[in-house]
């Protein structure tokens, strides 16, 4: 938008208004409205983004904004959205990827016990990831990978009650007196 047909009217309106007068006065018009050009172009600017401001309030969460580009104003309208965009169902989430399989319970299980473990901390914060990334607890998601380690390990679980140290390959490992 142009502003300067509003400011050339301004003009012509002083001038008109001036001619009645004697030709001193319409000289210090005329050297006045020139003078206050650029005033009235920032009045003129000043008015219109408060009119901006004022139809942004009750257009919201629409808005209109004034930028200046050349020495010219530009109006930008952003609608507010439609009703069919508000109630607009969401996509579809992905379908949830199954849960692994729960390991076969250890023999002689016969519920729940305590244990005490002490890990660094950032392996705690690599579990801690890795559980809220499956959606378990902690606790959940280490019963789980204890109990697939045992699973898949090599050899049995030894009985406790049995005095021999286990041997691998061909280490033997157990204390020494």
């Amino acid at each position: 938008m142009d502003v300067t047909p509003f400011v050339e009217n301004l003009r012509r309106a002083l001038a008109a208004a001036a001619a009645v007068a004697d030709s001193e006065t319409r000289a210090a018009v005329e050297n006045l409205t020139t003078a206050l050009d650029s005033a009235v172009r920032l009045t003129l600017i000043d008015a219109l983004s408060a009119a901006a401001d004022e139809v942004t309030r009750e257009l919201a969460p629409g808005s209109v904004e004034v930028r200046i580009r050349n020495r010219e104003l530009e109006f930008v309208v952003t609608p507010p959205p439609s009703t069919s965009d508000v109630f607009a169902p969401a996509p579809p989430l992905p379908p949830t990827p199954p849960a692994p399989p729960e390991p076969p319970p250890l023999p002689g299980d016969a519920g729940t016990a305590r244990i005490t473990l002490r890990l660094p901390e950032p392996l705690k914060g690599r579990i801690e990831e890795a559980s809220n990334l499956e959606g378990v607890s902690v606790n959940a998601w280490l019963v789980r990978a204890v109990s697939t380690a045992l699973a898949q390990s090599p050899r049995d679980i030894r009985d406790t009650r049995d005095p021999r140290p286990p041997v691998i390959g061909k280490r033997i490992s157990g204390w020494a007196r």
